[in-house]
């Protein structure tokens, strides 16, 4: 791992994950490996506070057979590479599709920011390497598929509704569903279902973000 110090990057990991009933404790800690051996901890306990002691953190609710991640670490772009083999282990054990939001926070600028007279508005905002993206786990390519597409849907109507009345979208809807549609037909055919759809990033799937900076996840 990179040296705290060194560190070019805050970076939050937040979603929730449900998995199989039959998951256990030693299975997430597991499949968690990378991450929290990035965070320089010897096990999931050690590192599932995070950064931030006032985030949740990451926690496994049995009951509830779900993986809830609020969690921080400090690091620079391998953490992507972490990011990739987490999620190709939560494949394994996942229930059902499930989003996981990842935000890198460049601290380079957040220290700048804090050089800033305070009644000075930032003059750098558009030097930030701040980057956001989703990341989609699931036990088969159609569940990743149903979340990303149940996001998109939520998103498109929206955004539309400022416009349209909500009775006006079911074409709009109809036509995100044939995309989809298509999309896994073709990926069925390739014979590549190992591989994420083109356009896609990471194991599970996901998108970058833009439009500034977002806010923190610590509650």
């Amino acid at each position: 791992m990179t040296n705290d110090h060194e560190a070019p990057f805050e970076i939050h990991v937040h979603g929730q994950v449900f998995v199989r009933p039959d998951v256990v404790f030693a299975d997430i800690e597991q499949a968690l490996m990378p991450m929290w051996r990035y965070a320089g901890a010897r096990s999931l306990a050690g590192a599932a506070v995070g950064y931030y002691e006032e985030e949740p953190g990451i926690e496994f609710v049995a009951r509830e057979h779900a993986l809830q991640i609020c969690w921080t670490v400090r690091g620079n772009e391998a953490f992507r590479q972490v990011l990739n083999d987490v999620c190709m282990n939560l494949n394994e054990l996942a229930d059902r599709g499930c989003a996981i939001e990842v935000t890198f926070y460049d601290r380079a600028f957040d220290e700048m920011d804090e050089d800033e007279d305070e009644d000075q508005a930032p003059e750098h905002e558009d030097e930030s390497r701040d980057d956001f993206f989703l990341l989609f786990v699931g036990p088969t390519p159609s569940a990743i598929m149903q979340v990303q597409r149940d996001l998109l849907v939520q998103d498109v109507v929206s955004l539309m509704e400022r416009h349209f009345d909500a009775s006006e979208l079911t074409g709009v809807v109809a036509e995100v569903d044939r995309l989809f549609t298509g999309r896994f037909d073709a990926l069925v055919s390739s014979l590549e279902l190992g591989k994420p759809p083109r356009g896609e990033s990471g194991p599970g799937g996901g998108h970058g973000g833009g439009g500034g900076r977002r806010p923190r996840h610590q509650h």
